[in-house]
């Protein structure tokens, strides 16, 4: 798969050549690249933001480098999925991700101030397959944490980017309910005792415990979750 992150802050994404995504792109499976916003800007003061129309606090991210940014990444024969990293978007969720992770090419747009020029993201449709995502309801700073995040989500869903695959299928999200509870030794550590039913070897009823508390530890957490 290729990635490419915009931004105005390309070095956020220096952590992505960590651990098992930095792995990933040494290994070829994934190429990722970061890319300056101001790149594509022309005056000397490498302006990307303008006041907003209409009034209001804050400035917005104006289109111009934007357009120009996506006509030199954007291949003219090709439709990557372009995101754009905003609290106005779509739920982030792992069923999204498993989507994602079957793409060829993702190309994700980082938002400051208070967000992009909404005409690139018309004028953007043009190009490629365009999706607006939040990763939660809150506002950050920017859309690098946001898309650092996704990423990563992405990323691991990737054949031969997790060493063990099967542990992918015990996740949270992936059966709609959160994960049950992990132990390993010691099996007491400060008055704290593992579960004895697996410590048994009963594989049948240590799937079953497992179970009751995955729905428990939801029925807790995220009620919502069991709603839906």
């Amino acid at each position: 798969m290729k990635i490419d992150a915009i931004s105005i802050f390309p070095e956020f994404f220096d952590v992505l050549g960590l651990s098992l995504l930095g792995k990933a792109q040494d290994q070829k499976i994934i190429g990722f690249e970061a890319h300056d916003l101001r790149k594509w800007t022309s005056d000397r003061h490498r302006t990307v933001d303008d006041s907003p129309y209409g009034g209001g606090a804050g400035m917005v991210m104006k289109p111009e480098p934007w357009g120009d940014a996506f006509d030199e990444i954007i291949p003219k024969d090709q439709r990557p999925t372009l995101i754009f990293t905003t609290p106005a978007g779509i739920p982030f969720t792992q069923k999204l991700a498993a989507e994602l992770a079957a793409k060829s090419h993702l190309v994700f747009a980082c938002g400051r101030y208070e967000g992009i020029d909404q005409r690139v993201v018309e004028h953007a449709s043009g190009q490629a397959e365009v999706l607006e995502v939040s990763i939660g309801d809150y506002v950050l700073n920017g859309g690098e944490v946001a898309a650092i995040a996704m990423i990563e989500a992405i990323c691991r869903l990737i054949p031969g980017v997790i060493g063990n695959a099967e542990s992918l299928s015990e996740e949270s999200h992936n059966s709609g309910l959160l994960e049950y509870p992990s132990y390993t030794k010691p099996a007491s550590w400060r008055g704290l005792e593992v579960p004895e039913i697996l410590l048994s070897g009963h594989h049948a009823e240590i799937e079953k415990w497992r179970k009751d508390q995955s729905l428990s530890r939801t029925k807790v957490n995220r009620p919502d979750l069991l709603a839906e």
